[in-house]
């Protein structure tokens, strides 16, 4: 029963991130780029963490920590470079 959950998160993971892309692409402005960019981020943490469940190995979960890390650190310099136009004072 685990197997088709997981199967059907991986088939709207997917999906959701088709949508990013398309709104990374197409989005009218910067802010809308940059928050299709974090949600992308988001998407494929889960990704990892479902990749860690269908393969029940737990370093899978700490490459998704590492990477929601790094994810919030990007999304804080992009939006300061927007905000400042430069990421260091």
């Amino acid at each position: 029963m685990i197997e088709y959950a997981v199967g059907y998160a991986f088939v709207c993971l997917a999906l959701a991130l088709c949508c990013n892309v398309w709104r990374l692409l197409k989005g009218p402005t910067i802010g809308d780029r940059i928050v299709a960019l974090d949600t992308m981020v988001i998407n494929v943490i889960a990704v990892i963490v479902l990749i860690g469940i269908a393969t029940a190995r737990g370093t899978y979960y700490e490459a998704a920590l590492i990477l929601a890390m790094v994810g919030f650190i990007s999304t804080v310099a992009y939006c300061k470079f927007l905000l400042r136009g430069d990421i260091v004072e």
